[in-house]
Parts: C-alpha cells; structure tokens; sequence
C-alpha cells in the first residue's frame, strides 16, 4: 500500500512539475522583455525562476512524503541506500512518473496561449543517435552527480542547496542544447513526443529508449563513483 501511496504522490507531483517546468521558457521571454534585458542575461531570470520551482516543490514533495518528479533521481538515491525505497516501491514509481509527466505535457498544451505555443519544446535528437546518447549519458551523469552531491554533502540551508542545484540545472541544460535539448530526465524525455504528436513513432521509441538507457546508466555509475571514491 505504501509503495502504490508513493507512486500515485510522484504522479502527482511530476504532473505539476512538468506543467510548470515547461513553461519556463515562455516565462523568461516575459519577463526578459518586460524589464529590457537579451542575451546570456536571461540565464540569471531563467535560474531564479528554476530556484523558486525547486524550492516550492520540495516543499510539495516533503507534504507529500518525499515525492519526486525525476526517475533518475529515484533510480540513483535508491541505489545508493538513501530513503525508505524498496526495489518494488522504485519500480512502481517509474511508470507512475511517466504518467503524470504526460498528463503535464498534454494539460500544459490545452492551456498555454497560442502566441506562446512554440516555445514549449522539450528535449529531441539534435545530433545523430549516438551522439545524442553519449551527450545524454555525460549531462545524466553529471547532474546526478551534482545532486548527490549537493543534497548528501553539501551546504545544510535548504536555501544554498536549492540555489546550487538551480545554477547546476541551468548550466547543464545550456550546455546540452546543442545535443538533445532539456532533457536529462526521463520524465520530460517520455512526455516530449506529446508536445508534438499523439502518435508514437518506431523510431522515435528507438531513439527515447536508447536516451532513456543512458540516464540510468549515468544515475547508478554516479552512485558507484560516491560510494567507492577511491576508484575514482
């Protein structure tokens, strides 16, 4: 019961993520022009904005009994024995993710004003499969890493933290765009083709699969390396 209470939680909170989260985009571009500011100055807007997303939904997440709206963050905390997750609590909230990631993607695109429609683009292949898979591979890697890191190790105040990994999610996603877009969360990933399309492509399914390998990949190689520092 308490595994199915978890998954309908992160379905909840991954629905709500995924609707706000995508209109990130939309909302720098608002306020970028509002207050007269271009270029990379609108890194600092879209960061702030991030932080007051992490910060409230932790916050969610904590009333809800520790939710998530990343697999990836649920794969790596449960490999490295962090939380009260089992092996069939974990694996019930993965496909509980997915769902309310799509029902984010398809509530946001009801809803978003037409003018504005264009810009809730998520993640997709910008390089040749292979590629894209090791870019996915290193950015997984990377902001898992940062994330255990900065939750597990770093600085105590709930502030700093959400700060840090607002600058850490940012920077990675910048420089990921070339490759695959925002992604680095198989929740966005599964949830991406329905901004566009209802109709699931083979090819698009070989190519999500393929990204979606490589995220995981990078959670638990993440755990290995903070487990067994001195193999690093």
């Amino acid at each position: 019961m308490g595994a199915i209470k978890s998954a309908v939680a992160d379905a909840v909170l991954t629905f709500m993520w995924v609707f706000c989260a995508s209109t990130l985009g939309v909302s720098t571009s608002v306020i970028a022009s509002a207050i007269g500011v271009q270029g990379m100055s609108t890194l600092l807007i879209t960061t702030v904005l991030v932080f007051v997303l992490l910060f409230i939904f932790g916050i969610i997440g904590d009333a809800l009994g520790g939710a998530s709206f990343n697999p990836t963050a649920t794969a790596a905390f449960y490999a490295a024995g962090v939380g009260a997750d089992s092996l069939i609590s974990a694996a019930v909230r993965f496909p509980a993710q997915a769902a309310g990631a799509v029902g984010g993607a398809l509530a946001i695109m009801e809803v978003m004003p037409l003018q504005y429609k264009h810009m809730l683009g998520g993640p997709s292949l910008k390089v040749d499969l292979h590629t894209g898979a090791i870019a996915e591979g290193v950015l997984t890697f990377t902001i898992t890493f940062a994330v255990l890191l900065i939750i597990l190790r770093g600085p105590r105040s709930p502030l700093l933290k959400n700060w840090l990994l607002s600058m850490s999610t940012v920077a990675l996603v910048v420089a990921g765009s070339s490759y695959t877009g925002p992604s680095m969360n198989p929740a966005n990933v599964s949830s991406t083709k329905l901004f566009c399309s209802y109709v699931w492509s083979l090819e698009y399914e070989k190519i999500m699969g393929y990204l979606l390998i490589r995220c995981y990949t990078a959670s638990l190689l993440v755990v290995v390396c903070l487990s067994y520092p001195s193999n690093i």
